[in-house]
């Protein structure tokens, strides 16, 4: 099993930061891809950010130049800064972990709301 650990999220006002962090662990974790993805009200689930083993950092159009994924692997911890946050930014944010087999996980969910 994987456990990916959440913490970090909240309600800030558009312009503001915040930080998001994930640990993971568990006998079926070995270290692939981490990342962020996000649900809002009435959508689906999408990827924001990932880094990969090799660093390699991937971004949805939306959070380019405002959002930075970074990795502690020592830790098994993903963050996720989130610059300039604006309204449309608000959702449920989950921590996400792709296997090398593909076999994706993902947390429980934190709630980040940007209030205008």
């Amino acid at each position: 099993q994987v456990q990916l650990a959440e913490s970090g999220g909240g309600s800030v006002q558009a312009g503001g930061s915040l930080r998001l962090s994930c640990a993971a662990s568990g006998r079926g974790y070995s270290f692939n891809v981490l990342g962020y993805g996000r649900q809002k009200p009435g959508e689906q689930r999408d990827l924001v950010a990932t880094i990969s083993l090799a660093r390699s950092a991937t971004y949805a159009d939306s959070v380019k130049g405002r959002f930075t994924v970074s990795l502690n692997k020592a830790q098994n911890t993903v963050y996720l800064q989130m610059n300039d946050l604006q309204p449309e930014d608000t959702a449920v944010y989950y921590c996400y972990y792709r296997h090398r087999t593909q076999r994706e996980y993902w947390g429980r969910g934190t709630q980040v709301t940007v209030s205008s």
